[in-house]
């Protein structure tokens, strides 16, 4: 699981991305390989050429024609031959490169949104994942490549003749002093339509969740006006960057087109004055072709190695941040307490608490309600007693151990925790049951649903257990998500049950099953906690916390706390119980 844990001995952590590169170093070092071999066998043609105009026509040997054509033939067919492996070779770097990384921005993406607050879709780490891969895997690396034997054509050039090759040398100047101008020009457009992109995507993420309030409230329109105006400036900082590059990228083959017509033109003067031959002005034009095709080919895959860099250093610097968490030693299983520490709480992005200084002990068998009214902090105090936000002070035990000293996968398995927004995963209702462990156990999935009175319900639909809910389990009802997560909370008997508001879409039926289900986890030597607004979700524990402003204002037995709270010397707490007496009631 990943965290932003401090680097060791004063050491920057290494990225996963950059470990990743490294263990593909075999196969860039094989694809350089590849093509400094391709590099050489670039220059049949241009030998060709030269044979054809010095040897074969002036001798009009047919069977030295014959000799090099099969020869030349040969070189080609070896050449497509490499070019293909290379080819393939960079797909499976890429493909590499996924493997070892995927898993590291998997969990990046899940644990983003509890580390800090992001106006984006969250998403971004798997784009920049796809986009690295993709120039990987694309014609852009063998350009690259290719650069670094620039000098090998110049120096054949240079052979053929001085003038030959200071043309060249002075064509290739200019084309990466293009390319460099490229690089310059585009870096800041480029970086900016990212941004803008994140934005347009995450206003039609939301609009597209919440396409049913934009229906029926007349809000579609203003939001299409919102998203035109962030599409624009994304349009605007794309067009930007490629009008740079497509601007920079034809005067690139505008200029090596007049490179190669000024090689011949000075071919041909030398052969004029008998300083060359015929085949020199022939080959020298081939070879100039190719010394300034990696450039071209550079500057034609610019956005996209611009693209590529810009996913590279943020894929970093966010798996670097986050880091890794040391193996932790594995703890038994809890059964005994679990203690709050004077904790504060403060949420992802922001610098003020929104919880402080809370203190409280339950025993197993206990029941605990948090009540108070809005924004008072207790969602906030649910979230960091499952461990979903780290206390910015103070410690959370279970059995005398902080949260932090538990294995992630083995803590999850002590505790169930039924969120305020319920959110279901597109699948089965039996994987949703089981927290989608690979294999499951049946009597355990029946049990879950039968303790949260779900599992008649569950038999009534179309395929019982095996029917699939689809994403965010949209074919269900809103009292049928949350009872099918509360099952999902109860699944495996936790020590630890957290349910906050568990009773906002269930009718008397399900209000009934809920209080059941808190007995039933008290019986069986387990805590529930239930942070709730209506007195109805009180039935079942028998402590209750009342907080306000963050701060908790009383803790004790139920009825004690509640008498408290209701008197009127504590007007901030009692309208927010009054009012949930008065919903249960009503």
């Amino acid at each position: 699981m990943l965290s932003f844990s401090p680097t060791r001995n004063g050491t920057p952590p290494r990225s996963p991305i950059a470990a990743a590169l490294a263990a593909c170093r075999g196969g860039f070092l094989a694809v350089a390989l590849f093509s400094g071999v391709l590099t050489v066998l670039v220059l049949t043609g241009s030998l060709f050429m030269l044979q054809i105009y010095d040897r074969v026509l002036p001798s009009r040997s047919v069977p030295t024609l014959v000799a090099l054509v099969v020869l030349v033939a040969a070189l080609y067919s070896f050449q497509g031959v490499l070019d293909a492996i290379r080819g393939r070779m960079l797909v499976r770097v890429g493909a590499a490169l996924d493997k070892e990384a995927g898993g590291h921005t998997y969990e990046a993406v899940v644990q983003l949104p509890l580390r800090t607050r992001s106006d984006s879709d969250g998403l971004q780490p798997v784009r920049d994942l796809d986009q690295l891969r993709s120039f990987l895997s694309s014609t852009g690396p063998t350009a690259l490549f290719d650069l670094p034997w620039i000098p090998l054509y110049l120096g054949l050039c240079f052979i053929f003749h001085v003038w030959i090759g200071v043309t060249a040398l002075v064509g290739a100047s200019l084309l990466v002093a293009l390319t460099l101008l490229t690089e310059a020009l585009t870096r800041a457009p480029a970086r900016t339509a990212v941004g803008f992109g994140a934005s347009r995507l995450a206003l039609a993420g939301a609009s597209r969740r919440n396409a049913e309030v934009l229906q029926a409230m007349g809000m579609a329109g203003r939001l299409a006006a919102r998203w035109t105006e962030v599409n624009g400036r994304y349009v605007g900082a794309h067009q930007q960057a490629s009008d740079v590059a497509v601007g920079l990228g034809a005067a690139t083959r505008a200029l090596r087109m007049m490179l190669q017509s000024a090689v011949l033109a000075v071919g041909a003067y030398l052969v004029i004055h008998q300083e060359a031959t015929a085949g020199i002005i022939i080959a020298s034009s081939i070879l100039m072709t190719r010394a300034l095709a990696p450039v071209e080919l550079a500057v034609a895959n610019w956005k996209s190695f611009i693209a590529a860099r810009e996913s590279r250093r943020r894929l970093s610097d966010l798996l670097t941040a986050f880091g890794h968490q040391e193996a932790a030693m594995p703890l038994p299983p809890p059964n005994e307490s679990f203690s709050v520490e004077t904790i504060s709480v403060v949420p992802p992005g922001l610098h003020k608490p929104v919880v402080a200084d809370v203190t409280f002990q339950l025993r197993s068998g206990q029941g605990l309600g948090i009540i108070g009214p809005s924004a008072s902090g207790k969602s906030s105090l649910a979230r960091a007693l499952v461990g979903i936000w780290r206390p910015a002070r103070g410690k959370i035990r279970l059995d005398g151990a902080a949260l932090e000293q538990w294995v992630p996968e083995e803590l999850g398995r002590h505790i169930g925790y039924l969120p305020q927004d319920v959110e279901l995963f597109d699948g089965t209702v039996a994987e949703n049951i089981a927290r989608f462990e690979p294999e499951p156990d049946s009597q355990a999935i029946i049990a879950a649903a039968r303790a949260a009175g779900v599992h008649e319900l569950i038999l009534r639909l179309p395929d019982g257990y095996g029917s699939k809910i689809g994403e965010s389990g949209m074919a269900l009802s809103a009292g049928q998500r949350q009872r099918i997560a509360l099952a999902r909370a109860l699944y495996g008997d936790p020590f630890l049950v957290v349910l906050d508001e568990p009773n906002a879409n269930l009718d008397a039926e399900g209000e009934e099953a809920l209080t059941q289900a808190i007995l039933a986890v008290r019986q069986h030597g387990g805590i529930v906690i239930v942070v709730a607004h209506r007195r109805g979700a009180l039935v079942g524990v028998d402590q209750v916390l009342a907080m306000a402003n963050g701060q908790a204002c009383a803790f004790g037995p139920k009825q004690e706390v509640l008498r408290k709270v209701l008197q009127p010397a504590r007007p901030n707490l009692r309208p927010i119980v009054a009012a949930g007496a008065e919903r249960t009631a009503s």
